[in-house]
C-alpha cells in the first residue's frame, strides 16, 4: 500500500537547513492499523504530509498504491490524495457554519456525486460513526468527540484506501479519547487501512503495529 524507500526532508530556513527526515524506510501493508508515535520535532509531521501526498520528500522514493510520486505536478498530486486518502485532524477543520451533514457531503460534491447518491453515502456513514441523530447540528452544537466523528465521516465519505489520522485525540477528554479509539479499531476490522500520527505512546495499545521516530528516524 505505502513503500519508502531512504526518505529525507531537508528544509532550508535562510542560511541553516534543517533535517527532518533522515533516510526513513517504512511498509505499509492494506488492512494495517499503523501507530506512528513521536515527541514534537521528531518529524512524524513531515512524514504524514508526505504519507499524505501534502509534500514530497528531497530525495528518496515514495510509492503510494503502485503509484511513484515523484515526477508527479500538483495537480496530479492533488487528485491522488482525494482518491487515495481520507484525512482525520486534531482540530477537526470543519466549515463552522456547515452541519454535520453538510461537512460530510463536502468531498461528495467535489467529486460530483449525484444528489441522491450523495445523500444514500453522507446517511450511511453518519449511521456508522453513531451521529445520525447529530446530521443536521452544526459544530458549536456538538461536543469534541462529535465533532471528531463527523471528521471521521467527512475521511470516510469517498471510501478512500488510507485513512490518515493527525493526533484525532488530542482536543479530547479521556472518554472521549477512548471512544474515538474504539471507532478506529471498529473501522480497521471492517478493512480500512489506518495511519496514525501521535505523540501518545499507549494509542499502540489498539493498533497492530507502531514505529517511533526520533531525529527523523525510525528508532523501532
Amino acid at each position: 500500500m505505502i513503500k519508502m524507500e531512504n526518505i529525507r526532508k531537508v528544509y532550508n530556513t535562510g542560511k541553516v537547513e534543517v533535517e527532518a527526515l533522515r533516510g526513513v524506510d517504512l511498509q505499509i501493508r492494506r488492512g494495517d492499523f499503523l501507530t506512528v508515535i513521536g515527541p514534537s520535532g521528531s518529524g512524524k509531521s513531515t512524514l504524514m504530509n508526505i504519507m499524505g501526498c501534502l509534500d514530497k520528500p528531497t530525495s528518496g522514493e515514495y510509492t503510494l498504491n503502485g503509484q511513484n510520486i515523484k515526477d508527479m505536478d500538483d495537480n496530479t498530486l492533488s487528485e491522488l490524495r482525494n482518491k487515495e486518502i481520507g484525512f482525520v485532524f486534531q482540530n477537526f477543520n470543519l466549515l463552522p457554519y456547515a452541519s454535520a451533514y453538510e461537512n460530510v457531503e463536502m468531498p461528495l460534491l467535489f467529486a460530483g456525486v449525484s444528489g441522491k447518491k450523495r445523500r444514500e453515502k453522507v446517511i450511511s456513514i453518519l449511521n456508522k460513526v453513531g451521529l445520525a441523530d447529530r446530521m443536521r447540528h452544526k459544530p458549536n452544537e456538538l461536543s469534541g468527540g462529535q465533532k471528531q466523528r463527523v471528521a471521521i465521516a467527512r475521511a470516510l465519505v469517498n471510501s478512500p484506501n488510507i485513512i490518515l489520522a493527525d493526533e484525532p485525540t488530542g482536543n479530547l477528554d479521556t472518554q472521549s479519547g477512548a471512544e474515538i479509539m474504539q471507532l478506529f479499531v471498529d473501522l480497521w476490522k471492517e478493512g480500512n487501512t489506518i495511519i496514525m500520527i501521535t505523540h501518545d505512546p499507549r494509542a499502540k495499545d489498539y493498533t497492530n503495529n507502531f514505529i517511533t521516530i526520533m531525529d527523523g528516524m525510525i528508532k523501532a
